[in-house]
């Protein structure tokens, strides 16, 4: 029975051998719901938080798997927008990957705002002078945008595809997708940017508080920049950690190629504008205020190496990798390239969140330290847990990848 619900002309792995990968991925999905019940039950002060530590890790992961996520609208830009069409084979899987990311966002905040059950005041009782405010209604609308464009690739399951309403509906939304596609890529660029202007306009925290642009600091267009040059490659590094598991080929690597050109240019322009930002912000704007360049960092935990790796060997390193057309043609050097990129933007959002509130401000404040505990940890993994799951049933029984019957053919 099971076999009768996979997409049409491909093979998956027994149900007992699936149902084991599930349960095995399940265990940390509970025992990461297990500290969030502890959570909620008492509090935020059973984490690593503290008052003067309000934002940590789940800021930290809720930004990093945001940017990652940012392939979504990019690929649905390039393929639905700027029309190519060799992006149609990795476009469904730049759809899901994105949906997992914001709604695994949009969860782990459940926890960080302390009482989710007044979640709905952001909405009801906006502060118009924050940027927070812009994120708010820009994510939870791309959110429901990302549903949309995921709700074809679901009525396209072989057998709901098979009931005449199903089919003409799923039909429509499909010719309809550029729409949704331009509008996702205008919320997702405003509220990426405005996830940096954040950062950017909090003219207390010397780390973080840029010049700009009108209303917009230069984090704005930082952020909205390295999530396109990032989020590409980490799509095609999930397709790839995909076929490493299932032993099939799913999409073509010049594709994939394609994926880490686009990427690596868009990088190329966010490294050039960041090592400019990063230039003037030292010896320009500290100096302004009568600080310096070291004083910014303290010890190892927040320590200069940090900017180096960051702006170095995740940052030029993986931008120089994915254009030079010889090191994209292996496939080795693209994905560890790929995987160099995705460290140095979760380590940009990381010292944006931390660092920047570690740093003491006043002459009676000392350098503040953070370490995020179980609980913390624990709710990070069961949002992985949970696209996880929902990743692997979507490769199971939905036609996720149009080249794969094609791909395996010529294998076989």
């Amino acid at each position: 029975m099971d076999r009768n619900l996979f997409p049409e002309g491909v093979t998956r792995c027994g149900l007992p051998k699936f149902s084991l990968w599930m349960a095995f991925v399940a265990i940390f999905f509970l025992w990461g719901a297990y500290a969030a019940v502890v959570i909620f039950a008492n509090g935020i002060g059973v984490t690593g938080l503290d008052n003067y530590f309000g934002f940590g890790l789940w800021i930290t992961f809720d930004l990093a798997v945001i940017a990652l996520g940012a392939g979504a609208f990019f690929t649905g830009f390039l393929k639905y927008i700027l029309k190519i069409d060799q992006l149609k084979n990795i476009v469904n899987l730049a759809v899901i990957i994105g949906f997992l990311c914001y709604s695994g966002a949009m969860l782990i905040l459940t926890m960080d705002i302390g009482q989710p059950i007044r979640a709905w005041f952001g909405y009801w009782h906006p502060n118009v002078h924050s940027m927070l405010t812009e994120v708010i209604f820009c994510i939870t609308c791309y959110c429901v945008v990302l549903l949309i464009e995921f709700i074809p690739l679901i009525l396209e399951q072989k057998q709901l595809n098979k009931i005449p309403f199903v089919h003409h509906f799923a039909h429509h939304l499909h010719v309809n997708m550029a729409l949704f596609a331009g509008i996702g890529t205008f919320l997702s660029t405003f509220h990426q940017g405005s996830l940096g202007g954040m950062y950017g306009v909090m003219f207390g925290r010397p780390y973080a508080f840029r010049d700009g642009f009108f209303i917009w600091p230069w984090t704005f267009f930082l952020f909205v920049l390295s999530a396109v040059g990032t989020g590409p490659i980490f799509t095609v590094l999930v397709c790839t950690l995909i076929e490493k598991m299932t032993g099939k080929k799913l999409v073509e690597y010049k594709v994939k190629a394609l994926m880490g050109k686009i990427a690596g240019s868009m990088l190329c322009l966010y490294m050039f504008l960041k090592i400019i930002d990063t230039w003037a912000w030292a010896t320009g704007y500290l100096p302004s205020v009568g600080l310096t360049f070291d004083e910014m960092f303290y010890g190892n935990i927040y320590g200069k190496w940090l900017m180096w790796v960051e702006l170095g060997l995740c940052g030029l390193v993986p931008a120089i990798m994915m254009i030079t057309p010889s090191i994209r043609k292996n496939p080795a050097l693209l994905y560890t390239a790929g995987i160099l990129a995705c460290v140095g933007v979760s380590i940009n959002r990381y010292v944006f969140t931390v660092q920047t509130i570690a740093i003491p401000v006043m002459p009676f404040d000392t350098w503040e330290f953070y370490a995020p505990n179980w609980a913390e940890w624990t709710t990070c993994g069961m949002i992985v847990a949970y696209g996880v799951l929902v990743l692997s049933l979507c490769y199971r029984y939905l036609p996720v990848f149009p080249s794969e019957i094609k791909l395996n053919s010529k294998q076989s």
